[in-house]
């Protein structure tokens, strides 16, 4: 059957100069007109987006000029260095470090290593944390299910055993070192098995491990890792599908890790996707993309995402979880000038 237009037709339903594709000066005009108009007051209401540096190097200055002036101020919000991070400026020493984190004005450390530390060297950091009013984050709970192995998803009762003595162990370091939060990652797909099974596998198992955690009041943080850069293959990759395990548990022990690194590369949409999971997120951890280094470094604009954050009331740690962007002491005094810029919002 063809299909007639006429005249008439088209006279009844004109179409616009939008959908005719004729974009006249006089609409342009009209457009901007409006556009003005809208933009007036954002620019009101955000007038940081009308300061913010206009490059690269602008900015550089800037967030140096501020950590000038700020030096030695105790920070807004429990941001987390890890050791190494501030080596060239303290030492190799762990308690040397924690000193040097603490007069630069950090409230707080994290330490993925803990559970792999001798004991001696876990007292001597807990004594350190607590000498300086510092809080400690999270240390990995669970390296033996991991990575590298199908651990959580395909109901083997060998991995649960093992993840049940990791635990067991951890209770042990985090009461040592004055722990709350510990990292659990959740280990790799099972690519015969469809991933409702897999799932359902991951949320017994963490049951159990609940089971361990809830009489201690501790809390494992179930972090998703992007699986297009850093782990390809892991089981737990979205802040959306960690709220469902969580959900699913129902436990105060399990709650989520969110690794702003991570969810930038896996999904983006940060914001959005901390309001929707907030009542299951415990912990976050930040680096910027591309690098996985400090704030400012990249795509990520922190200074937006922790005055989200802090207006959330949230008054957790956030582990600074990535690399500085610069070798020596230069790039560590860049480090804590680019926190210092952040937390000015």
């Amino acid at each position: 059957m063809t299909r007639r237009t006429s005249s008439r037709l088209h006279a009844r339903s004109p179409r616009t100069s939008l959908q005719r594709g004729d974009l006249s000066r006089r609409h342009f005009l009209r457009t901007a007109a409006g556009a003005a108009l809208l933009a007036t007051p954002v620019a009101a209401a955000a007038p940081w987006i009308a300061a913010a540096p206009t490059s690269t190097a602008a900015l550089r200055e800037e967030v140096a000029a501020l950590g000038r002036r700020r030096r030695g101020d105790r920070f807004r919000m429990a941001y987390a260095p890890h050791l190494g991070m501030f080596r060239h400026h303290a030492g190799d020493d762990p308690v040397d470090q924690i000193a040097f984190m603490a007069d630069e004005g950090f409230s707080a450390f994290e330490d993925n290593g803990m559970a792999g530390r001798s004991v001696e060297d876990q007292e001597r950091i807990a004594q350190a944390l607590v000498e300086r009013d510092m809080r400690m984050g999270v240390f990995v709970a669970n390296f033996g299910t991991a990575f590298g192995k199908r651990s959580f998803t395909t109901g083997d009762g060998g991995h649960l055993e093992k993840f049940l003595a990791d635990l067991q162990a951890a209770v042990e370091v985090a009461q040592r070192v004055n722990a709350k939060w510990m990292t659990v990652v959740l280990g790799d797909l099972e690519p015969r098995l469809e991933l409702e099974y897999q799932t359902a596998h991951a949320i017994e198992m963490l049951k159990r491990g609940a089971e361990v955690f809830e009489p201690h009041e501790l809390v494992m943080v179930l972090e998703p890792l992007n699986p297009w850069r850093d782990h390809p293959g892991m089981f737990l990759t979205r802040i959306p599908q960690a709220y469902a395990i969580c959900k699913a548990v129902d436990s105060p022990a399990v709650k989520i890790l969110d690794d702003l690194y991570h969810q930038q590369i896996a999904e983006g949409n940060l914001i959005p996707n901390m309001d929707l999971a907030w009542d299951e997120i415990a912990y976050f951890q930040i680096g910027d993309n591309p690098g996985r280094n400090e704030p400012t470094t990249g795509e990520i604009h922190y200074r937006n995402v922790f005055r989200h954050i802090h207006a959330k009331g949230y008054t957790g740690i956030l582990g600074m979880e990535h690399g500085n962007a610069r070798p020596g002491v230069e790039g560590e005094r860049a480090v804590i000038d680019a926190y210092r810029w952040c937390d000015e919002f």
